[in-house]
């Protein structure tokens, strides 16, 4: 159905994570070109309502991370214009982009999730007040791809890791340390396709690590019993329905020695590089190439609100 239409790859724009949309959307644009569409990629900037009517877009792939592009900015403006667009729709967007709000959605539905305590710019974090002990993780409310996220091991290092988070937004999440396996659930068309194991050679998953080659191994299947392994798969699933996801996503998992599985995020727009984790997981877990995984989420796009 997609073919006879003009799709517009959205991607750039205008977050800490542009570099790495960049490549998301030169890739996705590429595969659809390859498979006959009729794609043109436009870099996300303030003035995209005029170029998406310039361009006579008639449904957009968002291959956004982060700020104005992940958050349900973009899915609102979208809907406005009437243009069916891949992933979830606003209000889920902006519930997984926001760490705390999804947070509390996990907990509200039974899903487990670190202890975390939530502080404002202006206010003092004191590990004295906190309900849990060192080590901490100390990250930004609204950024993707780890940007601004710390590891605290000693108090000496928390007005460091604060300090950073603060520069990415006006509110840090300061969660409970948990130790476990990295795992990362891919979800597509409402069903679980895999799960994938993190390596990091860094001392966790970070910025560098996932863009950088080398930096991490990917072990697929996840390295867990049978059991483990379905029950990671349902908890990722059942984090993407908690949040009201559609399409697919990426859920992000800390799977511990005692078979707790820890959410950690979902990702709305994972990314779609040489080296990201969804595609993997589709290749392997559902035997999907990169075109054919292009093709399957454009092929779903839609509007969640409903013109009368």
């Amino acid at each position: 159905m997609m073919k006879s239409k003009r799709i517009g790859v959205l991607y750039g724009g205008l977050s800490a994570e542009r570099e790495v949309s960049l490549k998301s959307g030169a890739a996705v644009h590429l595969a659809l070109v390859a498979q006959g569409y009729n794609a043109v990629a436009i870099d996300v900037g303030r003035n995209l309502a005029d170029v998406l009517k310039r361009e006579g877009v008639e449904a957009a792939f968002i291959a956004l991370h982060g700020r104005y592009g992940e958050d349900g900015c973009v899915q609102g403006l979208l809907e406005l214009l009437q243009i069916p667009y891949t992933g979830s729709g606003v209000l889920a967007s902006a519930l997984a982009m926001h760490k705390l709000y999804s947070k509390q959605t996990f907990a509200a539905s039974g899903i487990l999730t670190a202890q975390f305590c939530c502080y404002r710019r202006g206010e003092s974090v004191r590990p004295a007040d906190l309900p849990f002990a060192l080590p901490l993780v100390v990250k930004p409310v609204q950024e993707g791809s780890s940007v601004g996220v710390s590891i605290v091991k000693e108090e000496g290092q928390l007005d460091a890791a604060v300090e950073l988070a603060f520069r990415y937004d006006d509110e840090v999440l300061v969660e409970q340390y948990i130790k476990g396996q990295e795992v990362q659930v891919g979800i597509l068309d409402d069903r679980p396709i895999g799960a994938i194991e993190i390596v990091p050679k860094n001392e966790f998953y970070d910025f560098e690590a996932k863009y950088t080659d080398g930096m991490a191994e990917h072990i697929f299947p996840a390295r867990l019993e049978p059991e483990l392994y379905e029950k990671a798969q349902q908890v990722g699933l059942a984090a993407h329905r908690s949040l009201g996801c559609k399409g697919y996503s990426r859920v992000d998992l800390l799977v511990t020695t005692s078979g707790d599985c820890y959410v950690l995020e979902v990702n709305t727009l994972p990314g779609m590089t040489a080296l990201s984790l969804l595609p993997e997981i589709a290749a392997k877990g559902a035997g999907l190439s990169f075109e054919a995984l292009v093709s399957r989420i454009i092929e779903s796009a839609t509007l969640s609100i409903k013109v009368q």
